[in-house]
């Protein structure tokens, strides 16, 4: 089975996995169709991260660095309190997709790279139907050198053929040469010219795919597995673990369900610009003690106090199960949509944004420089049986709110024993500003966080969320700030999965 946001990617990873492909070359497949047609969101100049289970569970960290040309000093000096978020080079690290592709081909891959990645090649070269969101998103960058492939000569509708000739040139070099056709090649040589000095060719030569040590813990009787920082998702471990702790309702309409939850995340997550770093001790994060002060702010009748902290979306997730039960839970992302809307110009591949993560200001430990690697809301799960056999995979999009769309999800999966479409389509909330920005700025003021909720759940949670004191926003179906999300259990009669309703035209496809 395969779950994706975009059709032709779900049924190009089925068709891997009907060739006898592992679920690391559907997901691999999936991922490079998802670079083409929905380059709103993903592509070959962002970030990967990755879960896989064989037996035991791998994480893959394939997430870019700042280039040798990083100058936090001169960042500081202009003025800058944060990073730039978009149309600067200075927050683009170097991409570290086509990285992850290749090292997960290489340790669980069976198919040769070049069927894995020939669908993408086949729809960057030859045309793919235009979707309604990317249709509706293109006039966000049809000024942009190097995007004239998405503009089609003229307005893009659903269904207007787009071809990608760039992107399809560097996907055949990855298979002609690996990464060195990639890095080494058109795209590297055009990232180091648009640079101008913030990348060298050794920052380039440097491989980006690391195979780091996963996180986990067991919470509601099965045991839910995240990357490590730099990536937040040990704010979903961490909000699972004071909600197992509270006495949450048997019933997600009860607001108080909704009231505890959100609670749970903004009590973990309110010091993460604090806390997370490339070099943020696991254990410190997640520790117990810790975890049980935060529990004991949370009341069950009204919003929380918070101590001092202290010092559109562009991302996909999907999620792959084969025959054999190997299980990968991949995400992707540009960071926002179009990531920084700057375009390496020989390939018109789209350069993300995920230095938008680093700090500026002297001395935190998150702090933009060279080699580093910025905080990262990716956080995809993957959930285990107390013996060690894969129960599920999952993840969502979401940029800050991904690990409240993650909770949620373990919530109503685990804890309420609701189906996979029940589970991934019921309404959610998120913990937001209320004011206009960039989507990646929840945790810069927590004191202040109103609720997001969906139409759908007004009925249920509206009222009792304001009796508890939360400033409530009611915001309209599909609303992409809830996440598009994923989910594919393993059940002893086979697997049953659901992608999520909200993407539009996403696919959850199995044989």
């Amino acid at each position: 089975m395969v779950c994706s946001v975009d059709h032709l990617a779900s049924s190009a990873g089925v068709a891997i996995l009907r060739a006898g492909g592992s679920a690391a070359d559907a997901a691999v497949a999936t991922s490079a169709v998802l670079a083409v047609t929905t380059p709103h969101m993903c592509g070959m100049g962002g970030d990967l991260f990755a879960l896989v289970h064989d037996g035991r569970v791998a994480a893959l960290d394939a997430s870019g660095r700042a280039g040798q040309g990083a100058d936090p000093d001169r960042l500081w000096a202009e003025g800058a309190t944060r990073m730039p978020f978009e149309l600067d080079v200075r927050s683009v690290p170097v991409p570290g997709c086509v990285d992850g592709w290749l090292a997960l081909h290489e340790r669980f891959g069976r198919l040769e790279l070049g069927e894995v990645l020939a669908p993408a090649i086949g729809y960057a070269g030859d045309g793919f139907p235009a979707g309604a969101m990317l249709a509706a998103m293109v006039p966000l960058v049809a000024d942009r050198p190097g995007a004239e492939d998405l503009w089609a000569g003229g307005r893009v509708r659903p269904g207007t053929t787009v071809r990608r000739p760039g992107v399809a040139r560097a996907l055949a070099a990855v298979v002609a040469q690996g990464r060195a056709g990639f890095y080494g090649g058109e795209f590297g040589q055009g990232l180091v010219e648009l640079g101008a000095g913030e990348y060298t060719e050794a920052d380039l030569d440097r491989p980006l795919a690391d195979w780091v040590e996963p996180l986990g813990r067991r919470v509601w009787g099965a045991d839910v597995w995240t990357v490590p920082p730099a990536s937040q998702g040990y704010l979903s471990l961490a909000g699972a673990l004071i909600a197992e702790g509270l006495d949450l309702p048997d019933r997600d309409q009860d607001p108080a369900w909704a009231h505890l939850l959100a609670e749970s995340a903004r009590q973990a997550g309110h010091d993460r610009p604090a806390r997370l770093h490339q070099g943020a001790d696991p254990a410190r994060l997640l520790d117990p003690a810790e975890l049980d002060r935060r529990r004991r702010r949370i009341r069950a009748d009204a919003v929380s106090p918070l101590p001092s902290p202290g010092s559109a979306g562009g991302t996909i997730h999907l999620a792959v199960v084969d025959r054999d039960r190997l299980a990968v839970s991949l995400i992707q992302s540009n960071a926002s949509g179009f990531g920084s809307r700057l375009f390496e110009p020989r390939t018109g591949i789209g350069l993300h944004n995920r230095g938008i993560g680093f700090a500026v200001a002297p001395g935190h430990p998150a702090r933009y420089g060279p080699g580093r690697r910025p905080p990262h809301t990716l956080a995809p799960a993957l959930i285990t049986r107390p013996d060690g056999t894969v129960q599920a995979v999952l993840g969502s999009m979401g940029g800050d709110a991904q690990p409240q769309i993650v909770l949620q999800l373990l919530a109503r999966f685990l804890a309420l024993g609701r189906s996979p479409a029940r589970t991934v389509h019921a309404p959610r909330f998120v913990l937001a500003r209320h004011a206009d920005g960039p989507g990646f700025d929840t945790w810069d003021q927590p004191e202040v966080l109103g609720i997001d909720i969906e139409a759908d759940a007004a009925g249920w949670w509206q009222a009792g969320l304001e009796a508890r004191g939360h400033h409530v926003r009611v915001v309209e179906p599909a609303n992409h700030g809830m996440g598009h999300a994923h989910l594919i259990a393993v059940e002893d009669e086979g697997l049953a999965g659901a992608s999520d309703w909200r993407a539009g035209s996403g696919a959850a496809f199995g044989y």
